[in-house]
């Protein structure tokens, strides 16, 4: 894991999941009306809360999958499927929309600070990116691999942060056909990832090789 073929890849698996380009409108729904120092306040403090919880996840993931009984393959093929389905919803937009419905109810439930809900949780850390965090340790070879996947998770984290400093700038530059052609494109990326998750889960069976 510390080579950087995996690190990319681990980089790149992340990144595909959280969408940092995705949020940046969802952030500005949620923080429209608001001043530059609020705005910047609301993103910092997102990020760090979402930042805790995927060092949470990614250090006692696998603990809490052994204490219930169930094998990093049989995670990988779920966590697989999980990760198809999602590609799925960004190919064909579903992903977005249930976003802006979960940023209208979070601003509706929690106008004064939507830093940890809904930014960080769900919308940042969901399912998917806690399924990723929890293959990627389990992966691991040690804590120099456990250390080398804080720091991409640190990485991809920054960039969550700077598109939200940035939000309407990426807004103004893309615009919606351009967010929709990143989104897809990612999309893609993402569903040959989820095959490929599935396909080492099975291996680990000593199912296809």
């Amino acid at each position: 894991m510390t080579e950087l073929p995996a690190l990319i890849a681990a980089f790149t698996t992340l990144f595909i999941i959280i969408d940092p380009p995705g949020l940046a409108p969802v952030f500005i729904a949620l923080t429209q009306g608001m001043n530059a120092a609020r705005r910047r306040a609301i993103a910092i403090r997102a990020f760090l809360v979402a930042f805790a919880l995927m060092m949470v996840f990614l250090f006692l993931g696998e603990a809490v999958l052994g204490f219930i009984g169930i094998s990093m393959d049989a995670f990988r093929i779920a966590g697989g499927i999980l990760l198809f389905l999602t590609a799925l919803d960004m190919l064909f937009q579903r992903r977005q929309a249930r976003r802006e419905d979960s940023a209208a109810e979070g601003q509706a439930e929690h106008e004064d600070d939507p830093s940890v809900f809904p930014l960080s949780l769900p919308l940042i850390v969901g399912p998917g990116a806690i399924t990723t965090v929890i293959l990627l340790a389990g992966e691991a070879q040690g804590i120099a691999d456990l250390g080398a996947i804080a720091g991409v998770i640190f990485a991809v984290m920054m960039i969550v942060l700077l598109a939200f400093l940035a939000a309407p700038a990426i807004e103004r530059a893309l615009g919606k056909t351009g967010l929709n052609i990143v989104t897809r494109v990612l999309g893609m990326l993402l569903a040959a990832l989820a095959v490929q998750f599935v396909l080492d889960g099975l291996r680990g069976f000593g199912i296809g090789g």
